[in-house]
């Protein structure tokens, strides 16, 4: 197989984690009728972003990944469709807490967990009350002809987070997300460096990105959907806009990014013995 088809899911969502998980089955059910192998949610759809506000009874809505309601759900779905569905939720592992993605392949089995590496800490963000930094490095799973890895939003903005994906021998990367206005500063709007970070992924990796945002207005913070899908080369081949709820899709042809990625020669080029700096302390 030298051709997947991937699709991004942007809603918007609320309280009712039943209502949000039956919207993000509609939508998984769309994307998969339209062709599309590997679906991705948004980040922590399972609510509202919680994270805005530290709220130490917000724990109690973490569960094991085995238990967690949002993983259930789309494992049943990827069964069903025979789908990959990357679903990112609240987990809980004994006294801890983690933002988390269950990798669910076309089975309906959970390949593996991925938990967040870079946490963020700062006004409508504060998931550093809420999660511990993730202890289990960058992953990546086999997919449909294809290796697929995946980062959680403030993962997206680190080169090395993508590099390091791409020299596990990811093929495709994706990004679930829930980002959008700050609240200490509303003149700043980090929709296009959001998209500029991950399209420089693209390019300088020689790599298609997926990237899955929430939208709407929770409780004053508006998040700016504008997820999309790029090719190896960073054109955006589908997107959406602030406000629109709905589903993208595209086929990427691997075997065309794989003569891409070898033609421009970055992986051929690179000079680890000279990287010794990036691994150390400022």
């Amino acid at each position: 197989m030298t051709q997947i088809t991937v699709a991004a899911l942007q809603l918007a969502f609320s309280a009712d984690t039943a209502a949000n998980i039956a919207k993000v089955s509609e939508a998984v059910r769309e994307a998969a009728a339209r062709g599309a192998q590997v679906i991705l949610p948004p980040e922590l759809f399972e609510g509202e972003y919680f994270c805005r506000v530290e709220d130490e009874g917000l724990f109690a809505t973490a569960r094991p990944v085995g238990e967690h309601p949002s993983v259930l759900a789309m494992q049943a779905l990827a069964a069903e469709l025979g789908v990959h569905i990357p679903t990112s939720f609240f987990e809980a592992d004994g006294p801890h807490h983690y933002n988390s993605l269950a990798m669910i392949g076309p089975d309906g089995a959970v390949q593996g967990v991925y938990r967040k590496s870079h946490i963020p800490d700062g006004p409508g963000y504060e998931e550093k009350f809420y999660f511990r930094p993730g202890n289990t490095g960058f992953k990546v799973w086999p997919g449909p002809g294809a290796t697929l890895g995946v980062g959680v939003c403030w993962d997206q903005w680190y080169p090395e987070t993508a590099r390091a994906m791409m020299l596990m021998g990811a093929e495709v990367l994706f990004y679930p997300t829930a980002i959008g206005s700050e609240p200490h500063d509303d003149s700043l709007d980090t929709a296009r460096l959001w998209r500029r970070a991950m399209v420089g992924h693209a390019v300088s990796n020689v790599v298609p990105v997926v990237a899955a945002n929430r939208i709407g207005d929770e409780h004053g913070q508006i998040f700016y959907g504008t997820s999309f899908i790029a090719d190896e080369r960073g054109d955006i081949l589908a997107e959406l806009g602030r406000e629109e709820e709905g589903v993208i899709t595209a086929t990427l042809d691997l075997a065309r990014v794989k003569r891409h990625r070898a033609a421009f020669g970055f992986f051929r080029d690179r000079r680890p013995e000279l990287y010794g700096r990036l691994v150390q302390d400022i």
